[in-house]
């Protein structure tokens, strides 16, 4: 890629209202860290962005299903070699689990690696009289409810490249040293199932699996893949200044990536069709996501077509639908059925998280597993009935032991939330808790098929 900023891309969403952009108090510095950042190698290669278009044009075509989880907002203290071990450890079994369920291979993609800032519902935030700039992530400021802490300091920028150009080294080695062995993920299954309350619902799943693994050995097909796993990292494209610094040509095709990384996402908040986000992604290579609430008009949907995909190329698109439990079937339909009438491919994938989040008397958010997997429960049976393809799943997790949501096999209630509350912005589902939700999940899938 070349890294030269002025040929890289034209910054045309300049002129373009652009929500959620932080109030950064000098411009200069911002000005002096952008240009380094512009001058910076690229996190993430054209190659493998192309690579994942084509991982996502296969789940467009039903033929893959996405695997997308991490963080809801990653911190730099938090992003220690054994933090990240355990998350994508976590990733790795679910995809396991996944992979056996829907008889398809599972592309599998972090929230990693650059989720560092938060779109939020109000700029400020007040408490015991004083009102001061809301916490919009590590990549801006800092959690600490004082004046200093609260202050936009563009400095954060060239530091969330930094932890997330340490971050993506630590996921390539973990992808290719052995950790990622599809038996030894396996093994990791089989503990959590002895472990688990609800051991005898997921016992047969994983000693299926096993048996699948042992035929293979036994064969003599134990390939590459099962030795190694493909990983991408995803995050919200919130912060313009950062993705237009890290934009960078490719010199084999001309055309403009962001190479922050492979998959970036256009949130609920950001997506106005007239605004600076449609208009930035709509000029680099990547493959995007758009994030759908119950709002969303279906001929707005049809304009991101337009915008994002006017090739209509598969694997380009994806739309991550975050509709809520009670609304998705009835929200839901409409718009799939506008985009097959188009003839558009894209892949779906369902956030079963944000549309299910609530507040305890407590203060706590939290999220309720039942209703998380009832949301999972009403996209497949959406796309069940449409004959369209159920391509996926979009989680916000962790491979630590919090007590964030409520509910899962080993249940969590409401007065655990304080216990292990650790959580930057939104609740998490924890290790058990995702491993819970993989296993329901491929039984629903096991089950859809022999239907």
């Amino acid at each position: 890629m070349n890294s030269s900023p002025q040929t890289a891309h034209r910054a045309s969403w300049r002129s373009l209202p652009a929500a959620q952009q932080p109030a950064w108090p000098d411009g200069e510095l911002l000005r002096e860290v952008t240009d380094g950042l512009a001058a910076a190698p690229p996190l993430v290669f054209a190659e493998e962005c192309d690579r994942l278009r084509d991982r996502l044009a296969a789940v467009a075509r039903g033929k893959a299903f996405v695997l997308q989880g991490g963080d809801c907002a990653e911190t730099f203290d938090g992003s220690s070699r054994e933090v990240i071990g355990r998350k994508l450890r976590t990733l790795l079994q679910m995809a396991v689990v996944l992979t056996y369920g829907a008889s398809l291979p599972v592309v599998k993609i972090g929230r990693i690696a650059g989720q560092f800032a938060k779109p939020r519902s109000r700029p400020t935030e007040t408490r015991d009289g004083l009102t001061l700039p809301s916490y919009r992530g590590d990549a801006v400021n800092a959690p600490e409810f004082t004046a200093e802490a609260r202050r936009p300091d563009a400095r954060r920028l060239r530091r969330m490249y930094d932890v997330s150009a340490a971050t993506l080294n630590l996921v390539r080695a973990f992808a290719t040293g052995g950790f990622a062995d599809l038996h030894q993920v396996q093994d990791w299954n089989r503990g959590f199932v002895t472990d688990s309350p609800a051991r005898r619902r997921y016992e047969r799943l994983a000693d299926d699996i096993e048996r699948a693994l042992d035929f293979m050995h036994a064969c003599g097909a134990d390939p590459k893949e099962v030795q190694t796993a493909e990983l991408f990292a995803s995050h919200e494209g919130l912060l313009l200044d950062y993705e237009q610094a890290l934009t960078r040509r490719d010199e084999r095709s001309g055309h403009a990536y962001a190479a922050s990384g492979h998959l970036l996402w256009i949130g609920e908040r950001t997506r106005d069709l007239d605004g600076a986000h449609i208009e930035y992604f709509s000029r680099v290579r990547n493959p995007i996501a758009v994030k759908l609430g119950p709002g969303t008009d279906p001929d707005t949907v049809l304009g991101y077509i337009d915008r994002l995909a006017p090739d209509r190329e598969p694997g380009r698109l994806t739309f991550i639908v975050r509709m809520g439990a009670e609304q998705v079937r009835d929200r839901l339909p409409t718009l799939v059925e506008k985009v097959v009438a188009e003839g558009a491919e894209v892949a779906w994938v369902c956030d079963p998280m944000h549309g299910n989040t609530y507040q305890t008397a407590g203060g706590h958010k939290t999220r309720d597993f039942d209703a998380i997997l009832a949301e999972v429960r009403g996209f497949f049976e959406v796309h069940q009935a449409l004959g369209t393809h159920a391509g996926g799943i979009h989680v916000e997790l962790t491979g630590d032991d919090v007590t964030e949501c409520v509910g899962g096999g080993a249940p969590i209630g409401v007065d655990d939330l304080p216990l292990r509350y650790e959580s930057a912005c939104d609740p998490r589902l924890n290790h058990a808790q995702s491993l819970d939700l993989a296993f329901l999940v491929a039984e629903m899938m096991r089950e859809r098929e022999s239907a």
